[in-house]
């Protein structure tokens, strides 16, 4: 699934189900859902993340720059710090780094666990508690949203490499695929376009 589309899923879940959440509605919730959206694909050196991140877009630079920026962060903390957030965030670098395509830790239910639990720390840290919440549901929707794709997500990696996937999927990239997508980010639009008036007029 491409990023745009997983960016727009993310918002309309958040507008759907944001009365039931701790923190409610949120600006800056909705600027965390979308960055979780599209978090995940950060294995793939061609993602919206590493866009304005990796000066050259292959794996050998995603690992080079993700590995080295774990590892100073790890000995950093090791002889000057011991802080359990940064530990957290060198694992996580590393974690971006070593991790394939839709194949490794970031899209898995143990790496929203692991980022997850970085995201809720840096939360706790800022007194902004519900960073979380707005999190999970962007990462969460990603996973989903991937699952209904013919590549499926290895969804319990590491303990199981085999990709989980709905019994009816598509083709990425496919003209099916594109036109699905363009469906359901036209009908994310409508959707959102009727909610905002709810929003707001409490």
């Amino acid at each position: 699934m491409k990023g745009r589309t997983h960016a727009g899923m993310g918002v309309i879940t958040f507008l759907s189900i944001y009365k039931f959440l701790p923190g409610g509605f949120d600006y800056f919730g909705i600027l965390v859902v979308l960055f979780a959206s599209v978090f995940p694909d950060i294995d793939h050196p061609k993602s919206i993340v590493n866009k304005y991140i990796l000066p050259f877009k292959n794996k050998m630079t995603k690992v080079t720059l993700y590995g080295c920026i774990g590892i100073i962060l790890l000995w950093y903390d090791y002889l000057y710090l011991d802080k359990p957030i940064i530990k957290a965030l060198g694992i996580g670098f590393i974690v971006i780094a070593v991790s394939s395509h839709r194949g490794g830790l970031t899209h898995s239910l143990m790496g929203m666990s692991i980022f997850s639990f970085i995201v809720g720390y840096l939360g706790n840290m800022y007194n902004i508690h519900h960073l979380v919440y707005y999190f999970m549901i962007g990462y969460g929707m990603h996973l989903v949203c991937d699952m209904f794709t013919n590549m499926g997500v290895p969804l319990f990696y590491p303990f199981r490499k085999k990709k989980v996937k709905f019994p009816f999927t598509y083709r990425t990239n496919s003209k099916i695929g594109s036109a699905i997508e363009q469906l359901l980010m036209m009908g994310g639009l409508l959707f959102t376009i009727y909610k905002i008036p709810v929003i707001f007029y409490k």
